[in-house]
């Protein structure tokens, strides 16, 4: 296929990558100039977009994808297949859907999970929103770049899951994280607490599989300074995604309200900007109950 990729940052790149080493013509564009291994750079993100069967995008935030989509949409060829892997609020997926659709285009929202190590690996999972035809366009690029890809719904529904997803995610690390700190304190053992815990009801990704405690369970960002991995800023990006979505339906949501705001401290007032989002154990080993 001709592909073009639009943003190849820590995510992006290797994706863009994986796909060029399947044999794809990959043509690549992103605003800071980097590059990815085997895909042909262009000077602007409408280039990149130019003639091309397919065309993904991995941005920050929806505001950047809704001012990419108005510079790629008008120049990608009627009958291509626009696909967006950023994180995004719904609102933003379905209006670029709406725009894509409006152009002669298919469009899938496809958000992803697996992180830095998933994207190199070809490991990701793909959730993803739109027409059946249009994920039926994105399905053999999915296959590349990830291990599994669910069509979840309709235009929105991607983000829709991965907001929800990436909520019970933050939840359960900083309850992974409270239960290490308190194991701690009580004088357990943290090889002992994970071989409980890991096989009993406790039993959740967060522990079992990027457990926060370095040298406990498998190699995890724990094990390398809480270098991430997840980025602690990320996941407070995600769970504002998710209270803003909260908000928008009038969902009760508590404990993810709870999330935002203990990582909203982490990031912006003390030092978890540039950590992983495990690295909540440290701080919570550090700290004592509110007065």
């Amino acid at each position: 296929m001709q592909i073009g990729f639009i943003g190849l940052g820590n995510m992006g790149a290797p994706m863009a990558a994986n796909l060029a080493k399947a044999g794809h013509n990959v043509t690549g564009f992103d605003v800071a100039g980097t590059t990815a291994e085997g895909v042909t750079q262009v000077a602007t993100a409408a280039e990149a977009a130019a003639g091309q069967d397919i065309v993904i995008t991995m941005l920050p935030n929806g505001d950047i994808l809704r001012s990419v989509a108005d510079t790629v949409i008008p120049a990608m060829t009627a009958g291509a297949t626009l696909i967006d892997c950023s994180t995004v609020d719904v609102e933003s997926a379905r209006a670029v859907a709406a725009q894509a659709d409006a152009a002669g285009l298919g469009c899938v929202d496809a958000p992803v999970s697996g992180g830095i190590g998933g994207a190199a690996g070809g490991t990701l999972t793909f959730m993803a929103g739109g027409s059946a035809a249009a994920f039926e366009a994105a399905k053999p690029l999915f296959d590349i770049m990830g291990q599994k890809a669910v069509h979840c719904g309709d235009a929105g529904a991607g983000q829709a899951a991965k907001i929800c997803n990436n909520m019970i995610l933050g939840v359960t690390m900083i309850a992974t994280c409270e239960a290490f700190a308190l194991a701690d304190k009580l004088g357990l053992d943290r090889q002992k607490m994970f071989d409980v815990v890991s096989t009993s009801s406790g039993y959740s990704w967060t522990m079992n599989a990027y457990c926060p405690a370095p040298g406990v369970g498998p190699t995890s960002p724990a094990d390398n300074g809480y270098t991430p991995g997840f980025a602690a800023e990320l996941m407070l990006k995600d769970l504002g995604l998710s209270q803003q979505a909260a908000e928008a339906t009038d969902a009760d949501t508590p404990m993810g309200q709870a999330a935002l705001a203990l990582y909203r401290q982490f990031v912006e007032d003390e030092d978890g900007r540039g950590k992983d989002f495990s690295a909540m154990l440290p701080r919570f080993e550090t700290r004592r109950r509110p007065s």
